[in-house]
């Protein structure tokens, strides 16, 4: 039988200009007597090797999704109810000095590490490593377990491995900002990967670091430790989260952007001075691109444009029909009714 990963052919590959930016298997691509034995190997390549054991053995399933980032990777995983344990015989055989963060989406997981016992729920988050003894038991409550997991090596964290190490095997603070940060970050790069360039998938990984970073520190209280670009980056994240639950306000600006984070105008536009374009022009841009989210809703299309507008904070018609032409080229009403001569390109970045 074919060994997983090895296996080329039963992977699914997205490539982006001629490099492959995400795969996907499943246990369809192998007969049914041979899909857990082949999917213990794929995990065993995958991520490392463990001993897996399972009830549904004679019809397990699973599927799993491989996007590399660069100094990390993010794997997707659905799977039949299973055991699996990392043993002292796995570690000295070999151990890749790694972290891996957990994100569980479906069925509760119990983790140990570390003496650290743990049952995960659906929006918990937790950390184990390859470096110490683990088991974890993939419950059966009538949905797969469903979990992203996102590779960390030892070396690309900041903080002090003594520090990190206490972590292992415990439930982190998920519901803190930190946490909904890295979460809802993880979970959208996991959907959107393939329409990404390669480039922008390595940078996109370095986001994912520093969001990682900022969850360990603020469980570990820790955050003073993390460099200055770390703390930045998480910062620009949190700017850009509550851009995105506030863009409905008419009144949202970067004054009261700075408010709610506690920082001076001055220090937001600074802050900016790195990104494509001002903190303005995200405001604008993001706005604009839900409106035309809108406008191309077929279950909208009664709904007068003002409305739509106004619901995203554009409350002058005037005025955001002259944002919406120098953003796409084409009226709002042309762009509802496809009158325009060609498809609209995507709204660009102003500074």
């Amino acid at each position: 039988m074919a060994r997983g990963p090895a296996d080329a052919r039963r992977w699914r590959v997205y490539v982006t200009r001629g490099v492959h930016v995400k795969a996907s298997v499943s246990t369809t691509s192998v007969s049914a007597r041979d899909g857990f034995e082949w999917w213990t190997h794929m995990v065993g390549d995958l991520v490392m090797p463990v001993s897996v054991t399972s009830t549904h053995a004679d019809r397990f399933r699973g599927t799993a999704t491989s996007i590399p980032l660069g100094d990390t990777d993010i794997f997707g995983f659905t799977f039949s109810p299973m055991s699996a344990r990392r043993a002292v015989g796995h570690i000295r055989r070999g151990d890749p000095e790694q972290y891996f963060l957990f994100l569980v989406h479906g069925s509760p997981i119990g983790i140990d590490q570390r003496r650290n016992t743990s049952l995960l729920t659906a929006g918990d988050i937790a950390l184990f490593d390859s470096s110490h003894p683990l088991s974890c038991e993939f419950q059966d409550e009538g949905r797969l377990p469903r979990v992203t997991l996102l590779r960390i090596p030892r070396s690309a964290l900041p903080l002090s491995q003594d520090r990190t190490d206490r972590l292992l095997g415990t439930a982190l603070p998920a519901h803190t900002v930190p946490g909904t940060l890295l979460a809802s970050y993880l979970t959208e790069l996991r959907s959107q990967a393939e329409r990404c360039e390669p480039a922008e998938l390595r940078r996109l990984g370095g986001i994912a670091l520093d969001l990682t970073a900022a969850l360990l520190a603020s469980a570990s209280d820790s955050t003073l430790a993390l460099p200055a670009e770390t703390r930045r980056e998480v910062l620009l994240a949190q700017i850009g989260a509550f851009i995105d639950r506030n863009l409905a306000d008419p009144d949202l600006g970067p004054a009261g952007i700075a408010a709610h984070h506690h920082i001076s105008v001055r220090a937001l536009h600074q802050l900016f001075r790195s990104q494509p374009e001002t903190v303005a022009a995200t405001v604008r841009r993001r706005r604009l691109e839900r409106c035309r989210a809108d406008l191309a809703d077929s279950r909208l299309r009664d709904r007068p444009i003002g409305p739509l507008a106004a619901r995203w904070g554009f409350l002058l018609p005037a005025e955001f029909s002259r944002a919406f032409r120098a953003a796409y080229g084409v009226t709002p009403t042309e762009f509802r009714h496809g009158a325009a001569a060609r498809p609209p390109r995507s709204a660009p970045r102003h500074k």
